[in-house]
């Protein structure tokens, strides 16, 4: 078997499709990190693929459907149920975490302030304060508060929530109805949203990280999981070396080839 037919059955991607948002937990639960939408170029597991044979573009030609409507909602819903975060992560794209995978990575203590331990642009960190004081809350009302509400400020209010979401700072939460047109997603603090306990290893969690993103990628290089996880690529590099010593990768090249 060859590695893209590895990656489709490792991926969910061949078999029966996912038609409940508890088997898309299940889903995200096993391979511990997914993108929402496919990606040409980009080989990374992705949501879409198991819910749906469709192509992306069929989207524009043939209108939204069922798969696509139960997809976004879904990607609000598994993180309120606390079944998987969900924000801009992975590849700086839209995308899931498992819960045990966001507890290896999340990078602070897991207190819903410990954002203010980080060195954030000031609209990011009005908007963690705004969650902080009010909690969860949706966009429209979190740009009115932080007078990012004007027509021209989108641009740097998705800019500042780009920089929470790859902190891991904040998560999507839910949606609320705001009338006409798509319901409003709502944001919430990550450590208020799932529990997330202090790390007294943080190596080891980030070599468990490591592994779950060699296991579910079959074959990776440094480059990738620096992408992926937002690490320096010599933190990468030394945690795949550290797997090949531990017996559960091998080398190939400048790639790494899992042995689990």
């Amino acid at each position: 078997m060859d590695l893209r037919e590895s990656r489709a059955k490792r991926w969910w991607r061949s078999g029966r499709r996912i038609g409940s948002i508890e088997r898309a937990a299940a889903f995200i639960d096993d391979v511990g990190f997914a993108v929402l939408f496919p990606k040409k170029g980009v080989e990374l597991p992705n949501l879409w693929e198991t819910v749906t044979d469709r192509e992306e573009n069929e989207l524009l030609e043939d209108g939204w459907g069922d798969d696509a409507d139960r997809l976004w909602g879904w990607k609000d819903e598994l993180p309120r149920r606390r079944l998987a975060w969900y924000g801009e992560f992975i590849h700086k794209r839209k995308s899931f975490l498992s819960p045990g995978l966001l507890a290896d990575l999340y990078p602070r203590e897991g207190l819903p302030d410990d954002y203010k331990e980080m060195a954030l642009q000031e609209d990011a960190r009005r908007i963690a304060d705004v969650l902080y004081s009010s909690g969860p809350l949706p966009a429209p009302v979190i740009r009115e508060a932080t007078g990012m509400d004007g027509r021209a400020d989108g641009p740097r209010f998705n800019r500042a929530l780009s920089v929470l979401g790859r902190g891991l700072v904040i998560t999507h939460y839910g949606v609320e109805d705001q009338g006409a047109g798509w319901p409003s997603a709502i944001m919430e603090l990550t450590a208020r949203a799932f529990h997330i306990a202090p790390k007294k290893d943080v190596h080891g969690a980030h070599r468990r990280a490591a592994r779950r993103y060699l296991d579910t990628m079959l074959i990776a290089d440094a480059a990738g999981l620096s992408r992926a996880f937002n690490w320096p690529i010599a933190d990468a590099r030394a945690r795949l070396d550290e797997l090949c010593d531990d017996g559960r990768a091998r080398r190939l090249g400048n790639r790494y080839r899992s042995t689990e």
